[in-house]
C-alpha cells in the first residue's frame, strides 16, 4: 500500500480505538480497495486540490476587507472577486469528478464482496445448507453488505477531503494566529472520546439489528413461498404468522431507532461547542486588546473565524465518520465470518479428470456419521459398506425410514465425504476426481425435484447450457414429457412457476429426469423418484426411468418394491448396514428384511 493509505489506516485506527472488532482488522477491509488503489489515489489527488483550493477563499476574504474595501481598489476587489468564482467553480467540478470514482470504486468493492461469499458458498457442502435458514444467507449477501454501501462508496473519499481540509486549515489558522488556534482545539480530545463511545453502543446495537433483519428475511423467505402459503392457509395459521412477522417487525423498527438516536445528545453536545467557538475567538480577541490595539486586524478575525467554521464541519464528518465506521465494522464481520467458514469438501490440490467414463461404482468399506456435519447424530449412519455396480448394471438400495438409504446415495456424488472406506469411479477415489468430472459422470434424480422460476427450456438447460431444441425434445421424449410440454400454449416457453408449482408431482418428476438425461451422465442416481406419486402417475414416471437407465450404471433408492425388481443386485440397509443382498428372486426366497417389506407393499397396495 502507499504511504498515503498507511496514513488514512493510521487515522482510521485512531478514530476507531481499541473499540475495533478484533474478528475484522482494519487492513483486511483496506485489502479490499487494494484492486482500486489507483482510481483511489486519483480520488485522493481530486479532493485533495479541492480542500486546497477552498482555503482560499478566506485568504481572499482577507484581503477584501482589509485591503481592496479601505483603500478603494475596485480593480484588486474585481480580481479578488473573480477569483472567489473560479475557486467555486473548480470547487464544484472536482466534486462531481471525485463523487463519480470513488461512487464507481465502493460499488465494485461491494460487487466484490457478493460475489466473494456467493462464491464461496457454492463451494460449502450440502451439510452447511442443513443446517442454516435459507433466509439467513440471503440476509448476509443483500442486508449485511448492503449496510455497508455508505462506507465503502463515500469513507476514503471523506477521510481524504477532510483529513486534508483539517491539517490545511490547522496550517492556515496557526499562520494568522497560533494563540487562537490553540483555542480553538482545546476541547478536541474530549469530543474523540465522546465519538468513540457512541461508536461501540452503536456497533452492539448494529449487531443486533442485523441479526433481527436477517430473522426477518427467513420469516418472509419461509412464509411467502409458495410452499409457506399453501401450509400456512391450510393449517389456518396465516394471522399468527402475521403476528410473528409484526412482532419481528417491531423489533427491527426499535432497533432501528435506538441505532439512529445513541449518542444523539453528546454528539448534539459537540456541535453546540463547535458552533460557540466563533463566540469564544471573538471573546479572545476583545480580551486582549481594544480598537485600535486589537491583537489582530478586522480582516485576521473574519478569515480565522471563516476557517474555524470551515473546519468544524470535517471535523464533526471526522468524528461521525469513526461512528459509522464502528457500526460497518459489525457488518464487515458478518461477511468475513462467512468468508472464513472452512470448505469441508474441497477440490483436491491435483484433481484427476476421467476420460472416458465407463461407469463402474464400487463402495469399499464405507462408514458415515454426520457428528461434525452440524446433524447431532450419536452413532454412525452408515457402517461397513462394501458393494460394487459393474458398469451398465443396476443396483437398487431398499430399507426402513432412517435405515441410510439416501445417506448411501449422497455419498457417490460427493454431496458429503466418507467417514471411512472409499467411494470409487471406475477405480479412482471421487476424493481425487475435479468437480467438474465428477458432475459429467453422476447425474442425480432427487426425491423432491426444485424446478427454478423460469420456462422449461430454461431449466432443462440448466444441465447442458448449450443444448439445442432438438436435444431438449429427444431428452424430454426419453423422459415421457415431450407431448405434454406440446399441449401447452406455450410449449417449451412455458414458466413452470415457483419451485415448478404449475406442474403435477409426476410431470416435475419427469422434467427432472429429463434434466439428467440432457446432461447425459454414464452414472445415475435415482433418490426414490416415484415414492410420493399414485399408480398411474408412477408407471409412466418409471417408463421415463427405464428409458433414462438403458445403457447406464443406475443406483436406485426404492421406496415402493415394485419399481425395482429387475434391478442386477438389490441390497437391504437395516441401521446403516446391509443385512441382505441378492436378486428379487433370491432375496424373497430368504424370507428375510426384504421379503417383510415385499408383503408389507403388497398389503398396503391392497388397502388402497
Amino acid at each position: 500500500m502507499t504511504n498515503r493509505s498507511l496514513t488514512q489506516l493510521t487515522v482510521l485506527e485512531a478514530l476507531l480505538g481499541t473499540a475495533s472488532n478484533p474478528r475484522v482488522p482494519l487492513r483486511r477491509v483496506a485489502r479490499l480497495f487494494r484492486p482500486y488503489r489507483w482510481n483511489l489515489l486519483f480520488v485522493a489527488a481530486l479532493v485533495a486540490a479541492s480542500s486546497l483550493v477552498s482555503l482560499v477563499n478566506p485568504f481572499l476574504i482577507r484581503a477584501i476587507i482589509d485591503v481592496a474595501l479601505p483603500q478603494g481598489r475596485t480593480g484588486l476587489l474585481a480580481l479578488l472577486a473573480v477569483a472567489m468564482i473560479v475557486v467555486a467553480a473548480a470547487n464544484s467540478s472536482f466534486g462531481v469528478s471525485q463523487t463519480y470514482v470513488s461512487t464507481r470504486v465502493g460499488q465494485r468493492v461491494m460487487h466484490d464482496l457478493r460475489t466473494a461469499v456467493y462464491t464461496h458458498l457454492q463451494r460449502m457442502s450440502l451439510a452447511f445448507f442443513t443446517r442454516t435458514r435459507t433466509g439467513e444467507v440471503q440476509s448476509r449477501i443483500a442486508n449485511d453488505i448492503g449496510g455497508m454501501q455508505a462506507t465503502v462508496t463515500t469513507t476514503a473519499t471523506t477521510l481524504v477531503s477532510n483529513l486534508t481540509v483539517v491539517v490545511a486549515s490547522l496550517i492556515a489558522m496557526a499562520a494568522l494566529d497560533w494563540r487562537l488556534t490553540i483555542a480553538s482545539l482545546i476541547m478536541l480530545p474530549f469530543f474523540v472520546w465522546i465519538s468513540r463511545r457512541v461508536g461501540t453502543e452503536r456497533r452492539r446495537i448494529t449487531r443486533d439489528r442485523q441479526k433481527q433483519l436477517a430473522a426477518l428475511s427467513s420469516i418472509v423467505q419461509e412464509s411467502l413461498s409458495v410452499s409457506g402459503i399453501l401450509l400456512g392457509h391450510t393449517m389456518g395459521r396465516s394471522a399468527s404468522l402475521t403476528r410473528e412477522f409484526a412482532a419481528a417487525s417491531g423489533k427491527l423498527s426499535d432497533l432501528e431507532v435506538s441505532s439512529n438516536m445513541t449518542g444523539r445528545w453528546r454528539q448534539s453536545l459537540i456541535q453546540i461547542v463547535m458552533s460557540s467557538m466563533p463566540a469564544v475567538i471573538y471573546l479572545v480577541t476583545g480580551l486582549t486588546g481594544r480598537g485600535d490595539h486589537m491583537a489582530i486586524s478586522i480582516g485576521t478575525l473574519v478569515a480565522f473565524t471563516t476557517l474555524q467554521q470551515g473546519l468544524f464541519r470535517p471535523s464533526v464528518q471526522l468524528l461521525g465518520l469513526g461512528v459509522d465506521l464502528q457500526s460497518s465494522i459489525e457488518l464487515f464481520g458478518r461477511i468475513f465470518e462467512y468468508l472464513d467458514l472452512p470448505v469441508d469438501i474441497a477440490e483436491p490440490a491435483n484433481p484427476v479428470t476421467l476420460g472416458r467414463v465407463r461407469g463402474e461404482v464400487r463402495l469399499h468399506d464405507v462408514g458415515f456419521s454426520y457428528d461434525g456435519q452440524g446433524m447431532g447424530a450419536v452413532r454412525p449412519t452408515l457402517r461397513g459398506i462394501d458393494v460394487t455396480v459393474p458398469a451398465g448394471r443396476s443396483l437398487a438400495i431398499v430399507g426402513e425410514t432412517g435405515s441410510g438409504k439416501t445417506t448411501l446415495s449422497y455419498l457417490i456424488p460427493r454431496l458429503y465425504d466418507v467417514t471411512s472406506g472409499s467411494v470409487t469411479i471406475d477405480g479412482t477415489d471421487v476424493r481425487d476426481l475435479s468437480f467438474d468430472s465428477l458432475a459429467g459422470a453422476v447425474g442425480v434424480v432427487a426425491q423432491e425435484t426444485y424446478l427454478f422460476h423460469a420456462s422449461v427450456a430454461d431449466n432443462l438447460r440448466f444441465a447442458k447450457p448449450s443444448a439445442t431444441d432438438d436435444e431438449l425434445v429427444a431428452a424430454a421424449k426419453i423422459a415421457h414429457i415431450h407431448d405434454h410440454l406440446m399441449s401447452l400454449p406455450d410449449g417449451y416457453d412455458t414458466v413452470v412457476g415457483e419451485r415448478g408449482y404449475r406442474f403435477s408431482g409426476g410431470e416435475k418428476q419427469r422434467l427432472a429426469i429429463a434434466r439428467a438425461v440432457l446432461r447425459d451422465p454414464p452414472i445415475l442416481v435415482l433418490d426414490e423418484a416415484t415414492s410420493a406419486l399414485d399408480t398411474q402417475t408412477e408407471q409412466a414416471v418409471q417408463e421415463a426411468i427405464d428409458a433414462a437407465s438403458a445403457g447406464r450404471t443406475t443406483i436406485t433408492i426404492a421406496h415402493r418394491l415394485s419399481t425395482i425388481r429387475d434391478a442386477n443386485e438389490i441390497i437391504v440397509l437395516d441401521r446403516g448396514e446391509i443385512v441382505e443382498r441378492g436378486s428379487h428372486a433370491e432375496l424373497l426366497a430368504m424370507g428375510g428384511h426384504y421379503a417383510a417389506l415385499v408383503n408389507r407393499d403388497a398389503d398396503l397396495v391392497e388397502a388402497a
